[in-house]
């Protein structure tokens, strides 16, 4: 007898489980940045995508502006974030990373690939790292990105991650 297919909607529980608790371990990995899971998505999304107003990265973040004011407010204060104005709406003002938010959210993202790397490495056999890679491509496409970078040997380049939680 052949086997019983899953539905999607038990691909989609496990999958959704499974992603969820990978994320959690990666956030184990960078646990000592002291920063929130908010605070580092928004930081991963400035490295990504760049300057953005309050209202833009509110509406990316599915959050109210309020609620992006605080976390950036909180950014602000650990000196991740820089305010300057928007070059053709003087009512308006562009957040982006500093020095030390780009080397810190770098530095998560680092500690993020070497853990993943690792437990690629000691988890998996050679069987399972080639199904993995086999696999890559249908989660990509379920994230709804292209497959750039799938063919490529190496880690994804930084900012360019698909963890979930951003950083």
């Amino acid at each position: 007898m052949p086997p019983i297919e899953p539905t999607p909607t038990e691909l989609a529980v496990e999958l959704h489980a499974v992603l969820g608790l990978l994320a959690r371990r990666a956030r184990a990995a960078t646990a000592a940045t002291e920063l929130t899971a908010s605070q580092r998505s928004v930081a991963a999304r400035l490295l990504r995508e760049g300057p953005a107003t309050t209202a833009d990265l509110a509406r990316a973040e599915f959050v109210r502006p309020q609620s992006m004011r605080m976390t950036l407010g909180a950014l602000e204060e650990r000196g991740m974030i820089a305010r300057t104005p928007h070059p053709t709406d003087g009512r308006q003002v562009l957040v982006e990373l500093s020095e030390d938010g780009l080397a810190t959210i770098a530095g998560i993202l680092r500690t993020k690939q070497d853990w993943l790397t690792s437990a690629i490495t000691a988890d998996l056999d050679p069987t399972q790292r080639e199904a993995l890679a086999t696999a890559l491509p249908v989660l990509r496409a379920l994230a709804g990105t292209e497959a750039t970078g799938a063919s490529t040997p190496g880690p994804p380049p930084l900012g360019a991650t698909g963890a979930g939680d951003g950083a």
